[in-house]
């Protein structure tokens, strides 16, 4: 099945660029971990800016900079440490594998956050403060209609749900921006698990809206 939704080109370039938070660009990754169009289009990007880091005209150096150099070369190298074992992924159910993207975050339990909606929150080892969410939504759910102050990254990771924009199956990647309202709707098939991150914060009304931008934020 083919991938129908993707990043826009103005996120593909902040990504190329280093210039998304990290939480966005894991979602970002594990995004292009499956789709080659935008590898293609990030591959573009980062040639694009590569080639005017060759047009910008060089700074002189500090007279003793090519000495602090060579001396850097030239001291011993340090003794090599052993690789870290790297644990196994996690397996999130139905047997899917945490994507590869994430291996070196923690996930956390998951909690309850209202009938057939089940949350855990990813904790980046470079970054403890990021919110990385993975979502579990039973089958026929409906989650409340919501805006948010920012950009809201959603990748799709099993299941498939719906919304006033599209269908949204595994491997496509939902961006909705400060103007959009928007309510998913799961299929009727299965459960949906997707992963999601926000530049912002998210506009919701209700008791569900308080425990899921309270978890949100944990």
């Amino acid at each position: 099945m083919s991938i129908q939704h993707h990043p826009s080109d103005e996120t593909l370039l902040r990504y190329a660029a280093g210039r998304l938070p990290v939480a966005p660009g894991l979602v970002v990754a594990t995004h292009l971990s499956g789709c080659v169009e935008c590898r293609a289009r990030v591959a573009t990007f980062e040639a694009m800016g590569g080639s005017l880091l060759e047009q910008v005209t060089p700074e002189p150096m500090e007279p003793e900079a090519l000495a602090r150099l060579l001396a850097q070369i030239d001291a011993p190298a340090p003794p090599p440490r052993a690789p870290a074992p790297r644990k196994p992924l996690p397996t999130l159910p139905g047997g899917i594998l945490l994507p590869r993207a994430l291996r070196h975050c923690e996930m956390g339990r998951w909690r309850w956050l209202g009938p057939g909606v089940r949350a855990s929150s990813l904790t980046i080892a470079q970054d403890p403060s990021a919110r990385l969410t993975l979502l579990r939504v039973g089958p026929g759910r409906k989650l409340p209609e919501h805006g948010h102050t920012g950009l809201e990254f959603t990748q799709i990771l099993s299941g498939s749900f719906s919304d006033g924009f599209g269908r949204y199956r595994p491997g496509d990647l939902s961006e909705m921006d400060s103007e959009i309202d928007h309510q998913p709707i799961v299929d009727p098939e299965g459960e949906c698990i997707c992963l999601t991150a926000m530049e912002g914060e998210m506009r919701i009304g209700g008791m569900f809206g308080r425990l899921l931008t309270s978890f949100a934020r944990i």
